[in-house]
C-alpha cells in the first residue's frame, strides 16, 4: 500500500487491497461531509459522497484510490473536491484493471462525475480515458445514489472498448520519428505555453525492461509515466539543474491523462 502523501495540490492515498472507510477519511474528509457547504443554495440536494459509496459496495465496487484537492480557502476544506478510483468484482484481470474514476464535491466545484480508468499494475500507471462522449455528470438533484450506480454499471459496459482500444495500440508499431511526435505533443499538453526542461528522449526513456517495445501501446506507457510521475533530471529557464515534479492536482491530471489518451487515440486513426 503506499500511504497517504501531502502534495502541493493534492492529498493521496492508493492501495492494493479496497481502501476502509478510516484510510479514506485520513486522506479525503471531505467525502464525509455532514452537510453542504453554506455557498449551495436550498435547491442542491446533499447527499455525501460516503452514502455514494456505500451503495456503490452493494453492487461490488470497492475502492482502490481517493484523493482530495487542497484548498487555501479553510471554509472550503470540507467540502473540496475528491476523487476516487473503484474497481468491480469482475474487472481485475492480469496486467491491468479497470477502474471507474468518480469526482465530486459538496461546495459547487464538481458535480457527480465518472470516467472510465484503467490502473497498470507493472508501474502503478492509473489511466483515463479521453473520449469526453463518455463522462456521465450528474448534478445534485434527485436520486442520487440510484443515479451515480446505474452511471457506474454504464461505464462498466464501456470496457469491453477500452479492452479492443488497448489491443489496437499494442499491436501497432511506431517509427522512431513517430514516437517523437507523441513525446514532443505530449509534454506540449503538460507544459502548455512553457519551454519543456526536459526533452522527447527522456520522455521516451523505458523505467523497465518490459516497457521498451516500439507498440504505440509501449510509447504511452512510458510518456504517460515520465511526464505525470515526474523525477526526471531537468533544466530551469535558467539553466538551474531540478527534477521535474509529478502532477498531483485532481483536475491537472484528469486533463492531462485524457489529452495523452486522446493522443494515442488520434495517432492509431493517423496510422490506420
Amino acid at each position: 500500500m503506499e500511504l497517504a502523501s501531502r502534495f502541493r495540490d493534492a492529498h493521496v492515498l492508493r492501495s492494493n487491497s479496497p481502501l476502509s472507510d478510516d484510510q479514506i477519511r485520513a486522506v479525503a474528509p471531505s467525502i464525509f461531509a455532514e452537510e453542504k457547504h453554506t455557498s449551495r443554495s436550498a435547491r442542491y440536494t446533499y447527499i455525501p459522497t460516503i452514502d455514494v459509496l456505500a451503495g456503490l459496495k452493494k453492487e461490488g465496487f470497492q475502492p482502490f484510490m481517493v484523493c482530495q484537492t487542497k484548498t487555501r480557502d479553510e471554509s472550503r476544506s470540507e467540502f473540496t473536491k475528491h476523487l476516487l478510483r473503484l474497481r468491480h468484482a469482475d474487472q481485475i484481470n492480469g496486467d491491468e484493471a479497470n477502474e471507474i474514476i468518480l469526482l465530486n464535491s459538496h461546495d459547487g466545484t464538481s458535480s457527480y462525475q465518472m470516467l472510465a480508468g484503467c490502473f497498470r499494475f507493472v508501474c502503478q500507471n492509473g489511466m483515463v480515458r479521453g473520449n469526453t462522449t463518455h463522462d456521465i455528470r450528474l448534478p445534485h438533484k434527485g436520486n442520487i445514489v440510484n443515479d451515480v450506480i446505474e452511471g457506474a454499471f454504464t461505464v462498466l459496459d464501456e470496457f469491453e472498448d477500452m479492452a479492443g482500444e488497448v489491443e489496437g495500440m499494442k499491436a501497432l508499431p511506431l517509427t522512431t520519428e513517430e514516437q517523437g511526435i507523441f513525446a514532443r505533443h505530449a509534454l506540449a499538453a503538460k507544459y502548455e505555453d512553457r519551454a519543456a526542461p526536459i526533452t522527447q528522449e527522456q520522455a521516451l526513456r523505458a523505467r523497465r525492461f518490459e516497457d521498451r517495445g516500439s507498440d504505440l501501446w509501449s510509447t504511452f506507457q512510458r510518456v504517460q509515466e515520465n511526464v505525470i510521475k515526474g523525477g526526471l533530471q531537468a533544466r530551469t529557464a535558467n539553466g538551474r539543474h531540478t527534477r521535474t515534479r509529478p502532477v498531483q492536482g485532481i483536475d491537472q491530471s484528469v486533463r492531462l491523462n485524457r489529452l495523452l489518451w486522446s493522443l494515442a487515440q488520434e495517432m492509431r486513426a493517423l496510422k490506420a
